[in-house]
């Protein structure tokens, strides 16, 4: 595993069987797991350090579990991986948007619920990106991309950026020659709202290649590749 050895896990559920299921599977691989079958139980079991990871069943008696969510994501980014016996799309989407991580409609196996929260974790340990400027900014065409200003300069001018328009072109010149899709580009702009039916991101493309392309409607920087992407070219029209 890419994340800390015998990562602690506390398991919250009202179903005294399958907390002890849990316990049993997931002690077994190399996991610390503790317990808890309600709300206050739980609010208890973390007043010490606070667990590598929660799961945590929606269906709980007092405190439900969407609440318990929303006032753990209020104190903590610890990730959460949240368990119901409805699998409405709903009760999925109010998790995830309330401050869960992932979901699991009961019943489900233990191997999954181990994938899952293997998952979570390596996400949550991985390492942060360097951000530290480059001693040579990056080039493409005419221009250079001043990382440590935030500025894009032609020929030592400054080109009129938006903080919008920085933000995506930095994203595509840190990934050259690759197809970033648009959900990928959604994750790397910070602030940046997710709408499976918004082309907002379409839309700052076609702003950018405006300030960059020398033929914006055939862009040689900023490629579209149908049904998949945009792909970031430095060589531009260059073979």
């Amino acid at each position: 595993m890419n994340f800390v050895a015998n990562p602690h896990i506390l398991v919250v559920d009202d179903d005294p069987d399958l907390r002890e299921l849990l316990a049993t599977y997931l002690g077994a691989n190399g996991f610390v797991v503790a317990s808890a079958g309600d709300g206050a139980a739980m609010w208890a079991a973390l007043n010490g350090p606070m667990p590598d990871a929660i799961v945590l069943d929606l269906m709980l008696p007092g405190e439900d579990g969407l609440s318990l969510i929303r006032a753990l994501r209020a104190k903590s980014s610890v990730p959460i991986l949240m368990l119901s016996a409805r699998g409405e799309e709903l009760d999925r989407v109010i998790g995830l948007e309330v401050g869960a991580d992932d979901y699991l409609a009961k019943p489900f196996g233990p191997r999954e619920l181990l994938a899952r929260l293997r998952a979570l974790l390596r996400r949550s340990h991985a390492p942060e990106p360097d951000l530290a400027a480059p001693a040579v900014p990056p080039r493409f065409g005419p221009f250079a991309l001043d990382t440590l200003g935030h500025r894009l300069l032609r020929g030592g001018q400054e080109v009129a950026l938006t903080s919008a328009d920085y933000e995506l072109l930095a994203a595509l010149v840190a990934h050259p020659n690759r197809v970033l899709s648009r959900d990928t580009l959604v994750d790397m702009l910070r602030g940046y709202e997710r709408d499976p039916f918004d082309r907002s991101i379409d839309n700052r493309v076609t702003r950018l290649r405006r300030k960059i392309e020398p033929e914006p409607a055939a862009p040689v920087f900023i490629r579209t590749v149908r049904g998949e992407g945009y792909l970031f070219n430095p060589r531009g029209g260059q073979p």
